[in-house]
């Protein structure tokens, strides 16, 4: 059964946007980048919310833009023919290799779940996070801590009243400032 993630940049106080709504604190260096394009690899089927699928639909068209660098170049061509699934209530279309959810998250997920392959089912947007996290769907969390206080904005992780254990699999320091987290959500135990 193929794994769900949850991977975004986050602040070091636990937020993927800003309280102005930006999140121009968490443009990846280049060792971050690659990082980015190196986890890309690993999955099948990205799930996005509204708002992550408008602000990744830049790089639908990205390579057209000469003055990209090889790595954005070859995150693009990863990235537009990744399938991706968009939970909207206000969208009527969308782009690319991206079609709307037919039903609700948990229903997408059991159904995505159930198909054959071996790569990852990632999500991408915290708000959708929280939704499938709520749902006891996410296997594992994986955060890009920034070192930046940003006071508040959209959380990395939902607030809810209910304990997730978690198992570190993996850290990584980039260049001394940013670190990756990777936990596994420890089934079984309280929660």
């Amino acid at each position: 059964m193929r794994s769900v993630t949850y991977s975004m940049s986050v602040s070091l106080d636990g937020y993927v946007v800003g309280p102005d709504g930006t999140f121009d604190w968490s443009a990846p260096d280049p060792d971050v980048f690659r990082f980015w394009i190196d986890e890309i690899r690993g999955v099948d089927v990205h799930l996005l919310g509204r708002r992550l699928y408008e602000t990744m639909l830049y790089w639908e068209t990205a390579d057209q833009d000469a003055s990209l660098d090889d790595a954005q170049r070859e995150w693009t061509a990863l990235w537009n023919p990744l399938p991706k699934v968009v939970f909207s209530h206000t969208l009527s279309t969308v782009q690319g290799n991206a079609r709307l959810a037919a039903g609700g998250l948990v229903e997408e997920i059991e159904r995505l779940r159930a198909e054959p392959g071996s790569g990852e089912i990632a999500i991408g947007g915290a708000t959708l996070a929280a939704e499938a996290a709520e749902a006891g769907l996410i296997d594992e969390y994986r955060a890009v801590v920034y070192p930046v206080l940003v006071g508040g904005g959209i959380p990395f992780f939902p607030r809810h009243e209910r304990r997730v254990d978690l198992e570190l699999v993996e850290t990584r320091t980039f260049n001394s400032r940013f670190v990756y987290l990777r936990y596994r959500v420890a089934r079984g135990a309280a929660g």
